[in-house]
């Protein structure tokens, strides 16, 4: 049996996996969370096999959930279910530690696919982003390829309309930091103000509408 926390903020969401999997012998619901402290609570508590979480929540950001969430329980995998499908974005998600990938638009087969193919230890990223992962042309590249990941998660939260206090709450820094992380970022990407940098991220995925 795959003990599973379900991390996202939409109890709609949750609901409709929870039917999901329910209808799987192999699999168990055997725990919920709707925000990243309750994400790092449920683990530490134990039962869990596989955490299956959504990238953007209130409270710690995605990429840092990941990192915390390895470190907190290095033997449960991560299964990001997200409705972004920004390759770059899906990168990140790796590095930080995912062992897979797979989109909220994606058929529920591929889902479950992923939850079983991790559990037992392997990887696993949706088809339907292998293609632009594998054989994006480096010369396409976006600017905000060269961010680093605090960067990034920075341009994220900002894009949602998010204070620098409270991107800084998110990411456990300071609003100086976060300043000075933004200022970093619109230099790499060539912005000048906040609407554009709203636009960039909506444009390319990154942001939350």
């Amino acid at each position: 049996m795959i003990r599973i926390l379900l991390a996202d903020d939409h109890s709609i969401v949750r609901s409709g996996l929870k039917q999901l999997l329910a209808t799987e012998a192999d699999l168990e619901v055997a725990g919920e969370a709707s925000q990243g402290s309750e994400v790092l609570t449920r683990l530490r508590q134990g039962g869990i096999d596989l955490l299956l979480m959504d990238m953007s929540m209130p409270g710690i950001s995605g990429l840092d959930l990941i990192r915390r969430a390895h470190t907190e329980a290095p033997e449960v995998p991560v299964v990001v279910l997200s409705m972004h499908n920004e390759s770059q974005l899906v990168s990140r998600a790796l590095r930080a530690g995912a062992s897979g990938y797979v989109t909220k638009d994606s058929d529920p087969a591929i889902l479950l696919a992923a939850i079983r193919k991790v559990a037992k230890g392997g990887r696993f990223i949706d088809p339907a982003l292998v293609d632009a992962m594998v054989f994006g042309a480096p010369e396409e590249a976006p600017p905000h390829e060269a961010l680093s990941d605090r960067e990034f998660e920075v341009l994220q939260l900002l894009s949602q309309g998010l204070a620098l206090a409270a991107v800084g709450e998110r990411l456990h820094v300071s609003a100086k930091t976060v300043s000075t992380h933004k200022t970093r970022l619109m230099q790499k990407l060539g912005i000048d103000n906040n609407a554009e940098l709203v636009r960039y991220a909506l444009r390319h995925g990154l942001g939350r509408p």
